[in-house]
């Protein structure tokens, strides 16, 4: 599981609703979600960093996390 999915179900947002959030398509968010998009857009990490109030390095948005473990 991504960080950045983690963060959404904390957060108990859908992937539509976190899209609504960052003003970006719901699909962008579930194909980043799913590695489909392999290398997202800096502006589209940053917004998404936004929207989850998330102040670490976008980057970590990207990274591999235990479903147990914290945030």
């Amino acid at each position: 599981m991504l960080r950045i999915q983690k963060l959404r179900e904390a957060k108990g947002l859908s992937q539509s609703a976190l899209a609504r959030i960052a003003l970006m398509h719901a699909a962008t968010v579930g194909q980043i979600e799913s590695r489909y998009i392999g290398r997202p857009y800096q502006s589209q990490l940053d917004k998404l960093a936004v929207a989850l109030e998330f102040a670490g390095d976008t980057e970590d948005l990207l990274k591999e996390v235990d479903a147990d473990e914290g945030l």
